[in-house]
């Protein structure tokens, strides 16, 4: 017998679904659970995390913005037209953490091979230069989009390559100096980039 719904369609009965049918469909949904997600989504969640259980006070700086035009299409809204950065930016995120001041920069490059350096500006640089001379923590944490890796690259290895490509070096960072050089943040449920896990561990180490 044929069964069909209201629209014509043959109904077709489903067959019942293996344990090892399930188990595969479970973890491919959650290897596409993160889908849409930037790094700095990710960042954020964790900052939320850290400040509930008490464990760091960091949040994202804003962006130092001169609006210069606005028009208000309703009594309720209003609509930037026009807007100019008043100083260069420096760098992402900063705060409190175990009583040191932390302050840093968060990337993604879809590349697979390397990190440009044309995605960090000089006067972050110098920023950051400035932080470690006052004892700060400052580091770069970098997402590998396209291989879904994390690194932890600490500002010793970011100014080296970059004094290297001043004087006429690569301009990137190869990945293998990140897997030799840096730390690789591992991901995990929730947070799920518990990136204050690597930096305790790079700090303890150096």
């Amino acid at each position: 017998m044929v069964i069909r719904y209201p629209n014509g369609k043959a109904y077709t009965q489903k067959q019942p679904t293996s344990p090892t049918t399930a188990k595969k469909a479970v973890e491919k949904k959650q290897s596409f659970s993160n889908r849409g997600k930037t790094l700095e989504d990710e960042i954020n969640e964790a900052n939320e995390f850290y400040l509930r259980q008490k464990l760091a006070v960091i949040h994202k700086k804003p962006v130092p913005l001169q609006i210069v035009k606005v028009e208000y299409p309703s009594r309720s809204a209003a609509v930037v037209r026009e807007a100019y950065f008043r100083t260069p930016s420096t760098t992402d995120y900063n705060g409190i953490w175990q009583a040191r001041y932390i302050d840093f920069e968060a990337k993604e490059t879809e590349n697979k091979t390397s990190f440009p350096l044309k995605n960090i500006h000089a006067h972050q640089v110098q920023h950051m230069q400035a932080i470690v001379e006052q004892g700060g923590i400052t580091f770069v944490i970098v997402r590998f989009s396209k291989l879904e890796r994390y690194f932890l690259l600490s500002f010793d290895v970011l100014k080296e390559a970059w004094d290297a490509m001043l004087v006429g070096a690569r301009k990137s960072i190869p990945l293998a100096i990140f897997e030799t050089s840096c730390l690789e943040i591992q991901t995990g449920y929730y947070p799920r980039l518990d990136y204050l896990k690597a930096v305790e561990q790079f700090y303890e180490q150096t």
